[in-house]
C-alpha cells in the first residue's frame, strides 16, 4: 500500500485542551490553516479539579463567550480556596472579585475548541516528528493508520507528561522530579467542609500536595507523592485524617484515577518552550499556578504561542523568538506566585491571602507560618531553595526571570 502524501498546513497543534484552544483561536482568526490532534475520542476525559481562577474566567467569557451550563459541574462555581494546618486553624482565602466557575474540563475543553472554529481531529495519536529549515514533518496514527501532516509550525499543548517535549528532549523527563496525583471520589455520608470552597491541607505527613472538594455530589479526596510510593495507602491516610480531624465521613470510592505531574518548573523557572519551530505551551511548557489552578496560565500562554505564530508568518520573525520574547509576561506571573519575596510583600496571587491573615490574631499567624515552614521542608531533598532565592533575586533586580534557564 502507497502511502498517502503528508498533509500540508499552516499549524498543527498537539492535544486538544485549553492551551489549544486558546492557541487555536488565534490562529484561525488570523487566517491560518490550523489542525488540532487529539489522541482519545472527544469529548474526552481530563483529570482536573476545575477549579478556575478569576482570570481564566475572564479570558473565556472574552475570547469564547459565556459559559453554558454543561460546562460546569455542581456546585457551579467556587468561592476561593481553604487552608488546613496541623496546628494552626484553617483560613478560608477568597477569590478577589468573586466566584467563578467549576468547569467541567470534559466539557468545557471541547467547547472552547469549537468555539475557536479549528478543524480538529481526534482519536489521532502523535508518533514523532522531523525538523527542517521550513517545515516540520509530523507522523500521526489515526484509528490505526499512519498519517503525515507537513506543518510550518508545531504546537506542543499536550500536558505536563507531554510527548512532543520528549521528541524535542529526550533527556528532559530525566532532568526534572516527577510526582503522581492521584484521586479518589467517594460518596459522602458526612461532610462538613464547605462545598463553596477547594480545600488544601499543608501537612507534611499528609503528601506533597493533598486536596478536596465536592463534585456533583460527591466528594474528591485526592493527594500528590513521590514516584514509587503507594497510592491507595497515601489516599486511605488522609482519608482517615480528614475523618478524624474534620468529622467527614465518606462512603467507598467508586472511581479512581492518577497522572503523572511535572511540578517545579515553574518554582525554579525551569520552562521549556520548544526548538525552532516546535513551540510548546501550556503545563507542557511548566505553568502551574500557587493557587491549585493551571488553566488561566495555559489559556494565556496559548495565546501567546498563537499570536507569535501570526507574528512570524505576516512578519517574518522567527516564532520561536517572538514566543521566548513575549512569553516573558505570563512567566513572570505565574513564577511570582512561588516568589517569596513577592508573597512576604507583595500581592501575586486573585485569592486575598492577607485579608484572611488579618482575621488572626498574631499569636495565629505565627501558628501559620510555622506549619508551612514545616510543609515546605518536605522539598528540601529537591533542592529548589537556592535557585527559588536566586531567581527572586534576578526578579527583583532586572524585573523578570532568566530566560537562559528556559529549555
Amino acid at each position: 500500500m502507497i502511502a498517502p502524501a503528508p498533509r500540508n498546513v499552516d499549524v498543527l497543534i498537539i492535544g486538544a485542551s485549553l492551551s489549544a484552544a486558546a492557541c487555536a483561536k488565534r490562529l484561525v482568526d488570523a487566517g491560518l490553516e490550523t489542525v488540532v490532534i487529539e489522541r482519545k475520542k472527544l469529548p474526552r476525559h481530563k483529570i482536573c479539579s476545575g477549579i478556575l481562577s478569576p482570570r481564566g474566567h475572564r479570558f473565556l467569557v472574552e475570547n469564547f463567550g459565556p459559559l453554558p451550563r454543561e460546562t460546569m459541574h455542581e456546585p457551579t462555581s467556587c468561592r476561593g480556596v481553604t487552608f488546613h494546618f496541623p496546628k494552626a486553624p484553617s483560613i478560608d482565602i477568597d477569590f478577589i472579585g468573586g466566584p467563578t466557575p467549576h468547569l467541567y474540563r470534559k466539557h468545557s475543553d471541547w467547547w472552547a475548541i469549537k468555539r475557536s472554529g479549528v478543524e480538529v481531529q481526534d482519536e489521532t495519536s502523535f508518533a514523532g516528528l522531523e525538523t527542517a529549515a521550513d517545515h516540520v514533518l509530523v507522523n500521526v496514527t489515526r484509528r490505526g493508520r499512519p498519517e503525515q501532516f507537513r506543518a510550518k509550525w508545531v504546537v506542543g499543548a499536550d500536558g505536563p507528561t507531554s510527548m512532543v517535549v520528549r521528541a524535542l528532549y529526550p533527556g528532559y523527563p530525566a532532568s526534572i522530579p516527577w510526582f503522581l496525583v492521584g484521586q479518589k471520589l467517594h460518596d459522602i455520608v458526612r461532610c462538613p467542609l464547605d462545598q463553596a470552597y477547594f480545600h488544601f491541607w499543608f501537612h507534611p505527613g499528609l503528601g506533597h500536595y493533598t486536596w478536596s472538594h465536592a463534585r456533583d455530589g460527591r466528594q474528591i479526596v485526592g493527594v500528590g507523592f513521590d514516584v514509587g510510593h503507594n497510592f491507595d495507602a497515601a489516599h486511605q491516610n488522609v482519608v482517615k485524617y480528614i475523618g478524624k480531624r474534620h468529622g467527614v465521613e465518606l462512603g467507598p470510592a467508586r472511581d479512581s484515577e492518577g497522572c503523572g505531574e511535572n511540578f517545579g518548573l515553574s518554582l525554579i523557572n525551569r520552562y521549556v518552550f520548544g526548538k525552532g519551530r516546535v513551540l510548546i505551551t501550556g503545563q507542557a511548557a511548566g505553568f502551574l499556578n500557587m493557587m491549585a489552578e493551571g488553566m488561566s496560565a495555559a489559556l494565556h500562554s496559548g495565546a501567546i504561542c498563537g499570536e507569535s505564530i501570526v507574528e512570524a508568518a505576516f512578519h517574518g520573525e522567527p516564532a520561536q523568538y517572538v514566543y521566548r520574547r513575549a512569553i516573558h509576561s505570563e512567566v513572570r506571573r505565574c513564577s511570582d506566585q512561588w516568589n517569596p519575596l513577592l508573597i512576604a510583600f507583595g500581592r501575586p496571587h486573585e485569592a486575598d491571602v492577607w485579608a484572611a491573615l488579618r482575621k488572626l490574631s498574631w499569636s495565629e499567624r505565627m501558628m501559620v507560618i510555622g506549619d508551612v515552614v514545616m510543609f515546605v521542608r518536605l522539598y528540601a531533598k529537591f533542592k529548589w531553595g537556592r535557585q527559588i532565592l536566586g531567581q527572586s533575586v534576578e526578579r527583583l533586580l532586572s524585573g523578570k526571570y532568566d530566560a537562559r534557564r528556559w529549555w
